[in-house]
């Protein structure tokens, strides 16, 4: 027989039991808890149709629809349950409701065990937006665009560092150019479903490395508690040439059609100017990339440099700094470590 358990357990059983979110593919799509497979008990316009029965004509009535509906699946739910191959599955739905329930009694049938989500996926995302008003030991990394803030954030995870990749996470670079090359983003909500995974992973009290970020990266929004501990942790910046950067700009976006590089530049015209957004569409159509972002750096720089003595005022002069090189990431690495031991000794710096 199933049965019921809480949200804490039922993530400690899923990192080695499959997860079947019996939720509409819209509910699914809209977002879920990560690895979870999604096995609609009813498809979107099915729900629709039960939902307005139950209003209109009661519960009664509104589950004689639904067995009606769900008889012809019966066999594909548990042939898709047996193909899991585990003895164990963990269902929910979105408040622990019939639909688990339903499932699980069926799936049950065929000797599989299951474990339905108390509160269902409500009881999720309650849960992981308490985990991540939590508090943890976040160091930004910061510098002017093209200093290659996420190359060392990537670094210092090779070398076993703590670190999260919000852009990463967010399929975002965080500006105007940052969605070439990137796959569609997730909504919101599954950004912070997924940013909580990874927090999940890493111990708060040891130093969490994370990108200098607004508070949105292209149409996601970090959730607020975590994004405020973000802009009262220290920064460390990260020291690049114009040119280096410019060099980076290119590496990373000369590969991509020039048509997506001109779209993204005519976003910013406004703030670039009309004559300076010319000359950078023009050099894109001229092939000429280095001019282009040259021009856009320019921007971004003042942009950039404005929101730090916003945030830091006279106290920007003595933020801790790197100059980042590959080919001296172990000297670096060990740089940072001893910066974050400073600022851990001296939160305030």
């Amino acid at each position: 027989m199933s049965k019921e358990i809480p949200i804490e357990k039922f993530l400690e059983l899923s990192n080695n039991t499959p997860i079947i979110d019996v939720r509409s593919p819209a509910e699914y799509e809209q977002a879920h808890i990560p690895g979870a497979l999604n096995l609609p008990l009813f498809s979107n316009d099915q729900r629709a149709l039960i939902g307005t029965i139950y209003k209109q004509k009661g519960k009664v009535k509104a589950v004689t629809a639904g067995l009606e509906i769900v008889g012809p699946k019966m066999v594909s739910f548990t042939k898709f349950a047996l193909s899991l191959h585990s003895e164990t599955v963990l269902i929910h739905c979105w408040r622990g409701g019939m639909r688990s329930a339903s499932m699980a009694w069926l799936i049950e049938t065929v000797g599989i065990k299951c474990n339905i989500l108390a509160g269902g996926y409500k009881s999720y995302r309650t849960y992981i937006r308490e985990q991540l008003e939590k508090p943890f030991n976040i160091i930004l990394l910061g510098g002017f665009t093209g200093s290659g803030k996420t190359d060392l954030l990537k670094l210092l995870n090779e070398n076993g560092k703590q670190m999260i990749d919000l852009e990463g996470i967010a399929h975002h670079k965080g500006s105007a150019f940052g969605a070439i090359g990137q796959s569609v983003q997730p909504t919101t909500e599954m950004f912070e479903n997924l940013l909580y995974l990874e927090v999940s992973k890493l111990d708060p009290s040891k130093p969490i490395w994370v990108e200098d970020e607004s508070h949105n990266i292209g149409k996601v929004f970090i959730p607020d508690p975590f994004w405020l501990q973000m802009r009262q942790s220290p920064l460390v910046v990260i020291n690049a040439t114009f040119e280096q950067r410019v060099e980076r700009l290119v590496r990373d976006y000369g590969n991509y059609p020039i048509q997506n590089l001109m779209v993204s530049i005519k976003k910013i015209e406004k703030r670039l100017g009309y004559d300076k957004c010319k000359h950078a569409l023009e050099a894109c159509e001229n092939n000429n990339i280095k001019t282009a972002a040259q021009i856009c750096l320019l921007y971004y720089d003042k942009a950039y440099n404005s929101q730090l003595v916003t945030r830091f005022g006279d106290k920007l002069g003595t933020m801790p700094s790197i100059t980042f090189d590959p080919a001296f990431i172990q000297a670096i690495i060990k740089q940072l470590e001893l910066i974050a031991s400073n600022l851990n000794k001296n939160p305030k710096i």
